[in-house]
């Protein structure tokens, strides 16, 4: 999951979709080819307080997407794309104030046989598209599951195409991404929280009374206009880190819709805000030490030395007394100490990442930190124009929107002392990021108990050296969800799907043929 100042997210295809979708920013000559799509329309309501929708109007955007994703692994996959919209209240409570206009595309494998329905995707965030995270898992997911279901991603509502919400500019993202992460005198603390002020000024001065809509309930009761719109009577549903909060809270609104939900490392709903950023810096304290042993184990091959704590400590400091410039061309940046740990964190979400960490850091260690800035720029969704898409002004909004905690900087301060002595990395990060909702507007929709009595079996997989959502709190959603039941991977990195046999062949088993594992069953790490 995103922390709102530490953010993150499981980007699996890159922008794919945007001249799919909006008829913009593509330059294919069969553009003109796929014109906007329809815009169904709220029908009668079928149930008190719940509208329904006129299915949505997939237009072919094959010719579009499939050009850009040929040469990918898996590209040869016989697929076909629909892209289409479909518009929510913007407000549930009083459906007449105005509407959002989510984007969706469906994905259909030209080999599929008894079709089950539809698998809702959700990557997490909050702030990651959904569009591109199914493009990206039309590539990576089973056959199996392909030649069963049609894959829907959608953009939540404020994010990528479904009315993004921008709130933060480009200029005071680069300035985020280079804050030091940690604050030793009190003007740093007061910068820090001037940083945070003119965040939550700017994105309610932007939309008003808008802003409070948001947020994950609505966004979950937007879901199931989704499920009614395609054509399904319960839904499937895949969701990873915050979609697995996502995934919980439809399950607790809506449990006598649910089919089969997959929740891929899982977020604990019962965690106040200093709990999960305590969290957050155990795990990737524990996840730098898996990076730190195994680029050990290399010997004289790793970059950074026999201690790559000390070597990051060094660097971190380094950073912060003269920063890094770039050899990359036309690059102005120079990498500060929050750039450095920004690629750090960045990196361990997935160990496929190590060597080009170590690679990067070995670098700016020499003065060059151009594979810095591509970790950084990676995580945040920044271009080689310097242009970001919307991650972090949605990952700010709706975590704000989604609790009604506010911290003072009392305990903040103290927590910042507290968790720098002991998680030296990443602790004072953290305690700073929670600063990030302290002056966020008033009007908020918290996240209600999940408790889902009455839902299908749910199946909740958390992986033990998860960095961003500890295996703990895989724990707490099974325990918490009244049918669900845990998977855990003994493996590292960000969410588990499907990255092993015994994970692959057990999620895939629950979603074709709802068949549960059981209880406590450990899939090893390979």
């Amino acid at each position: 999951m995103r922390h709102a100042r530490v953010t993150a997210a499981v980007v699996l295809a890159g922008a794919l979709l945007l001249g799919a979708c909006s008829g913009t920013g593509d330059r294919d000559s069969t553009r003109s080819r796929t014109s906007p799509p329809q815009q169904p329309t709220l029908g009668a309501t079928a149930s008190p307080g719940e509208p329904t929708v006129k299915p949505v109007n997939f237009r072919d955007c094959t010719e579009v997407i499939g050009p850009q994703i040929r040469d990918r692994p898996g590209g040869d996959r016989k697929l076909s794309f629909g892209c289409g919209t479909l518009k929510v209240p913007l407000d549930y409570n009083d459906p007449d104030t105005g509407s959002v206009t989510l984007y969706l595309v469906r994905i259909h494998l030209a080999d599929q046989h008894d079709r089950i329905g539809s698998l809702l995707i959700n990557p997490g965030g909050p702030g990651g598209s959904g569009l591109n995270a199914a493009v990206g898992l039309s590539l990576q997911l089973p056959v199996e599951i392909l030649s069963r279901f049609d894959l829907i991603g959608f953009d939540p509502r404020g994010v990528g195409l479904s009315d993004p919400v921008h709130c933060v500019p480009d200029d005071l993202k680069d300035e985020i991404a280079a804050a030091d992460p940690d604050a030793r005198t009190p003007q740093e603390f007061a910068d820090q929280v001037d940083l945070s002020d003119q965040i939550a000024k700017r994105c309610a001065d932007e939309y008003g009374d808008k802003l409070s809509h948001f947020n994950t309930v609505e966004t979950a009761r937007d879901m199931d206009l989704i499920r009614q719109a395609v054509g399904d009577d319960k839904l499937s549903y895949l969701g990873y880190s915050y979609g697995t909060l996502l995934g919980a809270v439809y399950a607790q609104l809506f449990p006598q819709q649910t089919r089969a939900l997959v929740l891929d490392g899982a977020v604990d709903p019962t965690l106040d805000q200093i709990s999960a950023s305590e969290g957050q810096a155990k795990g990737f304290e524990n996840a730098f030490d898996q990076f730190a042993a195994a680029c050990r184990a290399r010997g004289a091959d790793c970059p950074i030395g026999p201690d790559p704590r000390q070597f990051l400590t060094a660097l971190i400091d380094k950073a912060r007394t003269a920063p890094i410039p770039s050899s990359r061309e036309g690059e102005k940046r120079r990498a500060t100490a929050g750039n450095v740990q920004l690629a750090v964190l960045s990196a361990l979400y997935d160990q496929n990442q190590w060597d080009t960490l170590a690679s990067a850091l070995a670098a700016a260690d020499n003065g060059d930190a151009k594979g810095v800035f591509a970790l950084d720029d990676r995580y945040n969704e920044r271009d080689d124009s310097g242009h970001f898409s919307n991650i972090l002004d949605a990952n700010i909004t709706v975590n704000c929107n989604d609790t009604n905690e506010r911290i003072d900087q009392k305990t903040i301060q103290a927590k910042l002392t507290e968790w720098r002595k002991k998680y030296p990395l990443f602790g004072a990060s953290q305690a700073l990021a929670l600063l990030t909702c302290q002056s966020w507007q008033d009007v908020r929709h918290a996240i209600p108990p999940v408790r889902a009595a009455g839902a299908a079996p749910i199946l909740v997989v958390g992986t033990v050296n998860d960095p961003a959502t500890p295996y703990r709190s895989a724990q707490a959603l099974a325990r918490e969800l009244s049918s669900a039941t845990l998977l855990t991977w003994d493996g590292q990195g960000h969410t588990a799907y499907p990255k092993t046999r015994c994970v692959t062949s057990t999620v895939d088993a629950y979603l074709v043929k709802l068949t549960v594992p059981e209880p406590a069953v450990t899939c090893p790490a390979s």
